[in-house]
């Protein structure tokens, strides 16, 4: 099981939307279930940030890698082409949120770096104020 934020979950299928029909990919973090206001198993990370997806653009086009996201646990990507999985082109992270259009919470599915499907339990929490990278992984 995989835990993401309402508000981030709503921010990404916006991003696919308005970025449709080129895809998007952002590079995401996580904060430990103990610091939200949730019914969570403490030892859970809850998906709540992202990092902007144009961020050091330059430097991934000198060095062909992002070197822009430090710590980033995950990864979301669209795929306005409507495939619902992981592709061999895809940035891999631990865990890839993969959205396809109409862009809904129905059309999103969260998967390990080999393909395998977990599911997806959406939080009603805010992350807490603090610095993005005091949480990363």
């Amino acid at each position: 099981m995989v835990y993401i934020t309402q508000g981030l979950l709503t921010a990404l299928l916006e991003l696919a939307a308005d970025r449709d029909p080129a895809s998007v990919t952002v590079a995401l973090a996580v904060t430990p279930a103990t610091e939200l206001d949730a019914e969570l198993p403490s030892q859970a990370s809850v998906f709540t940030d992202m990092y902007l997806p144009d961020t050091g653009g330059s430097v991934t086009a000198v060095f062909g890698m992002d070197l822009s996201t430090p710590g980033a646990a995950g990864r979301f990507i669209s795929h306005p082409d409507g495939v619902l999985a992981v592709t061999k082109a895809d940035d891999l992270h631990e865990v890839v949120f993969v959205a396809v259009p109409p862009y809904e919470e129905e059309c999103v599915a969260a998967f390990d770096r080999s393909g395998e499907e977990y599911g997806i339990e959406v939080v009603d929490a805010a992350p807490p104020p603090g610095e993005l990278e005091d949480y990363s992984r």
